[in-house]
């Protein structure tokens, strides 16, 4: 398998792929090494967990390289995201005890009832490559904590920063088979899901997650999907000042080149502050640097896949057939690296891609609307559910907008966040389950009720 620099399409590594042999023994070692590592004390594995975040801060630097040179995103970027990821670590090792611990519901004179989550088994997680450590460590640390060994299979698009992330794990104490990483692609991802673990584990595209949920649907183990997303977001004429609107929500659109499954992917704006809104929003994304993303102050380094060049431009191209109008971009970058300009459309309605389907890349549509109605009816008419973001002085007014769509998160005055204190949760071709908070640390437990006399 030959790993690619996205930013000059040069070959910086090969990998061997995992054969069928290879993943079964990993697999009957991790089904070997987990009991005993259940039996490891929480307060032992919360300490483990804890070094592991602390060895990702002491290689910040070396490990944003790796990332960087394997995905495209500009360094700064990858530094925020192993900051990131520490802090999810923190909060899920701080809040271990309390929500893995065994939990008495009624104790009487003779009688106890009480909860004890105990851990699914040997869990399968096939991560994304757009956040690595971030999308990672929301399923790897929680499964870790409750007990579970787990295999790691990285995107294909990932691979080198999912092998750093095992040496990272092992380093820090986790024992040698209860984490293993499964290299390769579609391949090896079918090896796994031929394979009975306890529990999958799947971040991706919605056409995948429908795949993997219906092949592992006759096993009858838990299946968590967190899929994509078609992002809405809305601007009321009541905002107190339109340039920081503009630049914290074109921000929201094109960070990470637009590759978030909660990125913004469509914007509405009160036809009141529509003008000056886009005004404002058109100069802050042609302030931003494109270019090497090793260099200092790059905010649009290359896309990772290639194929996703042409996504975008068909979905340019057809807008544009359609009367939208391009304020800025609209193409691919004619250089070596699989760069697309920054695109800002206009003129745009749901008859278009770029309004309904998912881009995950650098381009935007911004559409005019009457009023709150009007726009809470076009940001209900998706088939994902992800996030979705209102701007507005009234937190009334956003917090009723917000309550009428079907969404897993809703943001007043900002977007494209993620706290390790809320569940983060997709509905429809969003996906289903949630990790991080007390719900994404049980969701890798099955509770196990006692009713104890005497």
């Amino acid at each position: 398998m030959q790993i690619f620099n996205p930013a000059t399409e040069g070959i910086i590594n090969e990998l061997k792929e995992e054969g069928e042999q290879s993943v079964k023994k990993k697999f009957h070692e991790l089904k070997q090494a987990q009991p005993d590592w259940h039996k490891v004390a929480l307060v032992d594995r919360v300490t483990i967990l804890k070094k592991f975040s602390e060895l990702l801060k002491k290689n910040a630097e070396s490990l944003s390289l790796v990332l960087t040179s394997e995905v495209g995103k500009p360094l700064q970027q990858s530094r925020n995201e192993i900051n990131g990821a520490c802090a999810r670590i923190q909060w899920l090792t701080d809040n271990a005890s309390t929500y893995l611990s065994d939990e008495v519901m009624v104790q009487e004179k003779n009688l106890t009832e009480k909860i004890s989550y105990e851990p699914l088994g040997v869990v399968c997680n096939i991560s994304a490559w757009n956040y690595p450590y971030l999308v990672g460590v929301n399923v790897f640390v929680p499964a870790l904590l409750a007990g579970n060994a787990v295999i790691y299979k990285p995107s294909e698009y990932s691979t080198l920063t999912g092998l750093e992330i095992e040496k990272l794990l092992k380093e820090a104490g986790v024992p040698a088979n209860v984490f293993h990483v499964a290299i390769g692609g579609k391949g090896v991802g079918e090896m796994l899901l031929n394979t009975s673990f306890d529990g999958y584990f799947f971040t991706g595209s919605y056409k995948t997650g429908k795949y993997i949920y219906e092949k592992i649907a006759p096993k009858m183990v838990p299946c968590q999907l967190e899929l994509g997303g078609k992002d809405p977001l809305y601007v009321a004429d009541d905002i107190a000042d339109i340039k920081s609107v503009a630049a914290a929500t074109a921000d929201g659109a094109f960070y990470n080149n637009g590759q978030s499954c909660c990125a913004v992917e469509r914007i509405y704006v009160h036809e009141k502050v529509y003008d000056k809104y886009v005004e404002e929003f058109v100069k802050e994304v042609k302030s931003w640097k494109s270019g090497d993303p090793t260099e200092a102050g790059i905010y649009f380094g290359p896309l990772t896949r290639k194929d996703q060049l042409n996504v975008l431009k068909n979905q340019v191209d057809e807008a544009v057939q359609k009367g939208a109008k391009i304020l800025t971009g609209g193409k691919r970058v004619s250089s070596k690296g699989f760069y697309f300009e920054p695109t800002v459309l206009v003129n745009v309605n749901h008859s278009m891609k770029v309004m309904c389907e998912e881009s995950f890349g650098p381009i935007i549509g911004i559409m005019k609307v009457k009023n709150d109605k009007e726009a809470i009816e076009l940001m209900k008419d998706t088939e994902y559910g992800l996030t979705a973001s209102v701007y507005s002085s009234n937190q009334n007014r956003a917090e009723k907008i917000l309550q009428e769509i079907n969404t897993g998160t809703g943001y007043w005055n900002c977007c494209d966040r993620v706290s390790a204190a809320l569940p983060w949760s997709g509905r429809k071709h969003s996906g289903i389950g949630a990790t991080l908070s007390h719900a994404g640390l049980r969701a890798f437990t099955k509770p196990k009720s006692y009713h104890l006399r005497g």
